[in-house]
C-alpha cells in the first residue's frame, strides 16, 4: 500500500537505501553526491532545535537543502516550546521530506541533558514531539539506538518506544549508547523490531551487498548507510543489484 512521504508518494514494498546523518559530513553537497549515486533519502547533520528556534546562523545553514535532494532534517532536543517556535517559522525548501528525531547521539553532554540516546526511554515526550511535528503538516521519522546501556537494551526500551510512537519509520542503530563503533552491531534485534508492525530501517556497520540482501529478506523497510558511504558514495549503487 502506498503512503505519502513528504510530497512524494512511495511504495512500501520498495527497499530503501538512505544516507545517515553524520556530523560535518552530511553537508548539502555530500548529500547531493550520494543521492546522485542512488541514495533514496538523505539526512542533514544533527541540528539543535533550540538554536533553530533562535535562528542561529550556523544551525540554520546546516538544514539548508540544495538541488532538491530528498532530505529529512534531523533535530535534537526535548523542549516542546522550542519545537513550537521553530515550526511556526519553518519554511520547507524543495527536496524537504520531513524531520528526523535524533534519539541516537551517545555524547555524554546529550545524555546529561536527557536528549539523544537518553530519549529512547522518554516515550511520552518523544510521542509529543512527533505529534507536534505531524500537526504542523510534516512527516517525522526517528533514528535511535537500543538505549543508553545493556540494561535498557535487555529491558527492550527500544521496542517500547517503537510500539508506542507513531513515526513514519524507525532507523534503528543496533548498538547501545555506551558501545563504541568497535563493538559489533546486533542485527539480531531487527526481527522483534519488525514484529511491532512498524517501518524499520537497519543501521550500523552496513557495507556489503550480502548484508543488504539479508535485510531485504528480513522484510525491513530499508537500510541506512553512514561510514561506508563516507569512504565510497558509490555504495548506493548496490541498490540496483537488489531488484
Amino acid at each position: 500500500m502506498p503512503f505519502i512521504f513528504g510530497t512524494m508518494k512511495m511504495t512500501m514494498m520498495r527497499f530503501q537505501l538512505m544516507l545517515a546523518p553524520m556530523e560535518r559530513i552530511a553537508t548539502a553537497p555530500f548529500r547531493t553526491l550520494c543521492y546522485r549515486n542512488g541514495a533514496d533519502l538523505t539526512f542533514s547533520e544533527n541540528a539543535r532545535v533550540a538554536n533553530l528556534a533562535r535562528k542561529k546562523r550556523g544551525e540554520m545553514e546546516m538544514i539548508c537543502i540544495e538541488d532538491g535532494t530528498p532530505t529529512q532534517i534531523q533535530l535534537s532536543g526535548a523542549r516542546l516550546a522550542d519545537y513550537e517556535k521553530f515550526l511556526s517559522q519553518f519554511k520547507p525548501q524543495e527536496g524537504f521530506r520531513g524531520f528526523n528525531l535524533n534519539l541516537g547521539c551517545p555524547a555524554p553532554s546529550y545524555i546529561r541533558q536527557g536528549i539523544g540516546a537518553a530519549m529512547v526511554k522518554r516515550v511520552s515526550r518523544t510521542d509529543e514531539i512527533v505529534r507536534l511535528i505531524q500537526k504542523a503538516g510534516h512527516e517525522c521519522s526517528i533514528k535511535m539506538r537500543l538505549g543508553e546501556n545493556r540494561y535498557e537494551k535487555d529491558k527492550e526500551a527500544y521496542l517500547n518506544l517503537i510500539k508506542n510512537v507513531d513515526a513514519l519509520f524507525f532507523a534503528v542503530h543496533a548498538r547501545t549508547a555506551e558501545q563504541t563503533m568497535k563493538d559489533p552491531a546486533d542485527f539480531g534485534i531487527y526481527a522483534s523490531c519488525k514484529d511491532t508492525g512498524k517501518n524499520i530501517v537497519a543501521n550500523g556497520d552496513i557495507r556489503t551487498l550480502g548484508q543488504l540482501i539479508e535485510f531485504k529478506k528480513m522484510g525491513v523497510y530499508g537500510a541506512m548507510i553512514g561510514r561506508a558511504a563516507r569512504v565510497d558514495p558509490g555504495i548506493f549503487r548496490l541498490k540496483d543489484r537488489l531488484d
